[in-house]
């Protein structure tokens, strides 16, 4: 495994449990402490370890070689094209009854399908 790879995975674990961390800890606090002022800022917290991993992300895609940032361009870019035309595809179906669909939900579905979208041009390019 390559520095470069050593790097993001430390950096994403180190990122990814602070985000569990604060998901728990803002959930309780926003529960145990409905009336607060600062529930807003408390709800957000977990956002900020998620930056983390979008910075990691980005010093990975720098440090890996020409196959490999245009097998992750395209990845990225299936993935956006994608969610973009089932998010778009769903509002017009939420327009005719069908029940909402809480934004959250947005950036986890680019995770997953850049994922799909990561191994299929992998695969195109062994």
């Amino acid at each position: 495994m390559s520095q470069v790879v050593k790097r993001y995975m430390r950096e994403l674990f180190l990122s990814s449990a602070a985000y569990v961390l604060l998901i728990i800890l803002s959930t309780l606090i926003t529960r145990v402490f409905p009336d607060s002022p600062w529930r807003g800022l408390v709800a957000v917290t977990p956002v900020i370890p998620a930056m983390f991993m979008v910075m990691a992300f980005v010093r990975y895609l720098n440090g890996i070689d020409e196959l490999q940032q245009r097998i992750q361009l395209m990845a990225i870019g299936f993935s956006a094209g994608v969610t973009g035309l089932l998010t778009f595809t769903y509002g017009f179906l939420e327009t005719i009854g069908f029940p909402h669909i809480p934004l959250i939900w947005i950036f986890p579905t680019l995770i997953i399908l850049w994922g799909f979208g990561a191994a299929f041009f992998s695969r195109k390019y062994q």
